[in-house]
């Protein structure tokens, strides 16, 4: 009789522990997600100031909507916060971008946490993906694009 006893008190002491942790565990679910979200949204990081070639990138750089395929579109605006850098917002995502001339005449705005890349070139534009290794989305129209492609087709 003593050992059922003994077992049936331990076993108590044991549904308490454990109806104790969870009171424990659901109280702290709303800290951990608290303090989750702090951790996700990082404070806003100071971009270096631009050069002279990344400025005149920049004076290159198409603002505006831009018409893409299958029904889409990009904006690209200037940052309000960071002379030379430019922001591109897809769908709801926005990134800043460094606009970068490249050697062969396009335009490369590439982002400063390196995950996109838009390339403009004299007919499109194009957002790829660079850590997937796929584009986002291709055959982005800029008004200015437009006209330089009828242009060329005359």
């Amino acid at each position: 009789m003593k050992l059922k006893s003994t077992l049936a008190i331990a076993a108590a002491l044991c549904l308490g522990a454990t109806a104790a942790l969870a009171q424990n565990a659901a109280a702290a679910k709303p800290a951990a997600k608290a303090a989750a979200a702090k951790k996700a949204a990082p404070a806003p990081a100071t971009l270096p100031a631009a050069d002279a070639d990344q400025l005149a990138a920049a004076d290159r750089t198409l603002l505006g909507e831009y018409q893409c395929e299958f029904s889409q579109s990009i904006d690209v605006s200037m940052n309000p916060k960071s002379n030379g850098y430019v922001d591109v917002k897809h769908q709801k995502q926005v990134w800043t971008m460094k606009p970068v001339l490249s050697s062969t005449g396009a335009l490369r705005l590439e982002d400063v946490k390196g995950q996109t890349l838009l390339l403009q070139i004299a007919n499109k534009s194009m957002l790829m993906d660079q850590k997937a290794g796929r584009r986002v989305v291709d055959g982005c129209v800029h008004e200015k694009q437009k006209a330089a492609a009828l242009a060329a087709a005359k």
